[in-house]
């Protein structure tokens, strides 16, 4: 597989993606937050101080989902058509697992507009929760499937 992101001199560009034809394009990403008891059941009763933290994780996912390609240098401005985040809250592990749902119809993916949603949903949980503990995990983040484009992508297949 020959990299398209460096020109002839080596140096990193930004592709090209002019001939690509525009596709509905479809992404989902997940994260997972580990927090002690203590943390898991604040957040689920709403008793952190700063306030409903999925609530402003989903808003903070959504926002930087429309933001990547100014964080991510190489990745191509698109128009988010739909963007959603679920929180599962996993009682037994003091988990909550983040999945992005993101679309739209564009020359290029939107993997990392997926990727980047669940990753600051990820970064505010730990934020606003930093107060009452410091040892919260971000782990597995990873994208679980694609769809449009020359490519399809389904986790674990």
């Amino acid at each position: 597989m020959e990299f398209t992101h460096f020109n002839e001199e080596g140096k990193a560009k930004m592709v090209n993606v002019s001939s690509k034809n525009q596709t509905t394009r479809h992404a989902k990403a997940k994260a997972v937050v580990r927090v002690n008891a203590e943390t898991f059941h604040l957040i689920q009763t709403g008793g952190i101080s700063k306030g409903d933290v999925l609530a402003v994780s989903q808003v903070a996912g959504i926002m930087a989902s429309k933001k990547t390609s100014e964080l991510i240098p190489m990745c191509h401005p698109i128009m988010i058509e739909g963007c959603d985040l679920s929180f599962t809250l996993l009682e037994e592990t003091h988990e909550i697992e983040i999945v992005s749902d993101l679309t739209c119809s564009n020359k290029t993916g939107i993997e990392m507009e997926a990727l980047t949603a669940v990753s600051i949903a990820a970064l505010t949980i730990y934020d606003m929760c930093k107060a009452i503990q410091r040892d919260i995990e971000i782990r597995e983040i990873c994208l679980l499937e694609k769809s449009g484009g020359k490519s399809e992508y389904k986790r674990g297949e």
